[in-house]
């Protein structure tokens, strides 16, 4: 069982029926919600999650916000620890892996122009067999 939960660029009601027909035609779909206020659509059960949102995609703009399992356990709270000083270290390490140095963008070199040859028109003085009308 999976939660997916996806941000649509719905327009009106007419677009959410077309989605909502197309969701609940798809094998191993559970529920589906639509939340109209913030644009988003959650679907629970066995559901490929790039499969639904290539056939989305026909209808409207769709991006995935997030997929996981279908119940969410409470979680417990940890009593903090005294090394807050070393976890904290930690956090900015595993930071930097996440988030690498960003390279500067340099925009890509204009395209060369090839120099081409240059035509002229003679003239009948210069070439007097140059045209010839029978």
């Amino acid at each position: 069982m999976k939660k997916v939960v996806l941000k649509l660029g719905l327009a009106d009601e007419k677009e959410k029926k077309k989605v909502m027909k197309i969701v609940s035609g798809i094998e191993g779909v559970d529920s589906i919600v639509v939340d109209m206020k913030d644009k988003k659509l959650t679907v629970t059960g066995d559901v490929d999650p790039v499969n639904l949102v290539s056939k989305l995609r026909k209808i409207c703009c769709t991006d995935i916000v997030s997929v996981g399992p279908a119940k969410e356990e409470p979680k417990k709270k940890e009593e903090p620890k005294k090394d807050d000083k070393k976890e904290a270290d930690n956090k900015k390490k595993d930071d930097a892996k996440i988030f690498p140095m960003q390279i500067p963008y340099y925009p890509p070199p204009p395209p060369q122009f090839h120099h081409m040859p240059n035509y002229y028109n003679r003239s009948v003085e210069e070439d007097p067999n140059g045209c010839v009308i029978c």
